[in-house]
């Protein structure tokens, strides 16, 4: 009768090692780094590459596979052990690096990137074998300023690619994931290999309800091939200092042993060293997993970017928010690309040409100006950028918008109409037939056409965010800026409504250098000044005082808030009394008045003209019903 367990399911193709090297401290680290960075070379164009993305799925099938065997151990109310809990326990953050793998790598970002010519990791990207480096000898203990100096120590021997860098987080999830994975099933394996030996054991101690006759015949199932070590650990565990009827079977394991080159005392030891570190391993690689997710990415990349750091010789691109400090290293990486040049020679001729531009007008002494700016055609050249065709189109296209755009609603609608009309006239339709339908159809015909092209124009080219500063510490006093809200006096309800939505604005935005103000007018009427208009300005007069007494500008020059009123004028066409051009009037006479002009419709207040805050540069116009 055979024995309830299978040797071959823990025996056949063994588990592959962890990726756990010798422990570095950080100098030792760094040393290593360099050296890695003098051996690794890259694969050139017509080298095969590997793909990454098979091995990672097979990674999850068979992590969600061990989850599964250890939660129904964990049922079946068995021992697990600690290592094991703590993947179950933490499942969900494995599924979590599992989700932000597949979704941060995709084909044409990994086609991008350099891949190593040699070694066990070739055709592979070379981030990945840094990545592999720095796991294997911190024991998947992940810490943001030991990362940092491996890179750093890296590039002082070779520079890495903008893509290579922003490919450090998901390389390293990769391979940790790939770790895990060599754990995972090592753990399930050994648990099979220990319900084997307690199989066997029960066998030998007479437990299954078996004779002790079928011992002998027991054993011969493990005469082929070394015994497993979680197996002969679980063994000697339970057959030590048992009756003296299982004698021969510990002398047939010590016998065992010995082939082996080892003892049971030495397997026990091992064995227990191993537990020990696969413990420490997978508590470790799950505590990086979450560190990772938490990590501000962003700091980390600007912190070792050999291109962002020589940017930053220009002052306007530290002021710069990190979109556009992203776009300005996107630009760069693209036109290396392009040109067969390294990002830092790119990012080199773009600073040295815009600290030779004669325009210090802020636009070509800026970087961005060659970028991402009017100045890029003309860099491509310098740099002999090769244009990819589909962009050489769009750029013929947009060229000739009008032309184009017409013409394409044309070529468009021409198809649309050509298969009906071909089939109505191989029907034997007559040619006026065939003029009276084309121009029956005509119309929804571009209208489809129109549709179909706005469409394809949107997918093809996208908005281009501007510029933007970042303003860390909110808006300075040299860009000092008026919020203004264009409003008409009516009632004081409203007034008072408008008040409080302008203490709105200021507290959404209380960091910086902001100026508040009502640009208001009286409603129409058929004299200059009518009763009830005094009341009414009185009132948004009042509610802008009690606005500069609870939010004032301490220790600085002028008020925050402002009200600017203006007196009726006659209009000849409208034939009222009203504010000048109304909305559009107001802007426009408020930055007169901004710069210096004294004949203004603003009325003055308290018999003063009216005061303006100094040395506003940029005015913001909200509607009345607007949030900013």
């Amino acid at each position: 009768m055979p024995p309830a367990y299978s040797f071959v399911e823990f025996t056949s193709n063994p588990p592959e090692e962890p990726i756990r090297a010798e422990l570095f401290g950080i100098e030792r680290l760094e040393q290593h780094a360099e050296s890695l960075a003098v051996a690794q070379h890259i694969l050139g164009k017509s080298g095969k590459s590997r793909s990454l993305l098979p091995r990672v799925h097979d990674n999850g099938r068979v992590l969600r596979g061990g989850y599964r065997e250890i939660a129904k151990a964990i049922r079946e109310e068995r021992a697990i052990t600690p290592a094991a809990e703590w993947l179950v326990d933490n499942f969900h953050i494995v599924n979590e690096q599992l989700r932000e793998i597949r979704d941060d790598l995709p084909p044409g970002f990994y086609r991008e990137l350099p891949k190593l010519a040699d070694g066990p990791l070739r055709g592979y990207p070379r981030v990945y074998g840094i990545a592999w480096a720095f796991v294997a000898h911190t024991d998947s203990r992940f810490d943001p300023d030991t990362l940092r100096r491996f890179v750093q120590a890296y590039q002082r021997v070779q520079p890495l690619t903008v893509g290579e860098l922003w490919a450090v987080a998901i390389t390293l999830r990769v391979v940790l994931v790939e770790n895990l994975r060599r754990l995972t099933e090592s753990i399930v394996r050994g648990r099979a290999a220990r319900q084997a030996a307690d199989a066997l054991a029960d066998e030998l101690l007479g437990l299954s309800g078996r004779p002790l006759e079928t011992a002998a015949w027991a054993l011969q199932e493990f005469e082929e091939g070394p015994l497993v070590t979680a197996f002969a650990v679980q063994l000697v565990q339970r057959l030590r200092d048992q009756d003296p009827a299982v004698t021969p079977a510990l002398l047939w394991l010590d016998q065992r042993l010995a082939a082996q080159q080892t003892t049971s005392d030495d397997i026990v030891r091992v064995e227990h060293q191993r537990q020990a570190a696969m413990n420490v391993t997978v508590r470790n690689v799950i505590m990086s997993m979450g560190l990772m997710s938490a990590l501000d990415w962003r700091e980390f990349f600007e912190s070792v970017s050999l291109v962002d750091d020589m940017l930053q010789a220009d002052a306007g691109y530290t002021a710069m928010d990190f979109a556009t400090r992203d776009s300005y290293r996107h630009a760069i990486e693209d036109l290396a690309r392009g040109s067969n040049r390294s990002e830092l020679d790119v990012a080199r001729e773009v600073i040295a040409r815009a600290a030779a531009s004669d325009l210090h007008d802020g636009r070509q002494d800026d970087p961005g100006f060659y970028l991402v700016g009017g100045g890029r055609r003309a860099f491509e050249l310098t740099l002999g950028f090769r244009t990819p065709l589909a962009r050489r189109l769009i750029r013929a296209y947009v060229a000739g918008a009008t032309a184009g755009y017409l013409g394409a609603i044309a070529a468009l609608t021409l198809a649309i109409l050509t298969p009906p009309l071909l089939a109505a006239w191989a029907s034997g339709t007559g040619p006026v037939m065939l003029l009276v339908l084309g121009l029956v159809a005509a119309f929804p015909a571009s209208d489809l056409a129109i549709a179909l092209l706005n469409r394809g124009v949107t997918a093809l080219l996208r908005p281009g965010a501007l510029p933007r500063l970042e303003l860390r510490d909110g808006v300075p006093p040299q860009l000092r800026t008026m919020v203004v809200v264009p409003t008409l006096l009516t009632r004081q309800a409203e007034i008072e409504e408008q008040i409080e939505r302008l203490e709105v604005h200021y507290l959404a935005n209380s960091d910086g250098d902001l100026r508040f103000a009502l640009l208001s007018d009286w409603a129409d009427a058929p004299a200059e000044s009518v009763p009830g208009d005094e009341e009414i300005l009185a009132t948004a007069r009042e509610g802008i005082a009690r606005l500069n007494r609870r939010h004032g500008v301490p220790g600085d020059v002028g008020e925050r808030f402002f009200l600017f009123h203006r007196r009726r004028l006659w209009n000849e066409r409208e034939g009222t009394w009203m504010g000048w051009e109304r909305k559009r009037g107001k802007l426009h006479e408020l930055n007169r008045l901004l710069r210096g002009a004294t004949d203004t419709s603003f009325l003055p207040a308290g018999g003063l003209p009216s005061a303006v805050p100094p040395g506003i540069r940029y005015v913001i116009t909200l509607d009345a019903d607007t949030r900013l």
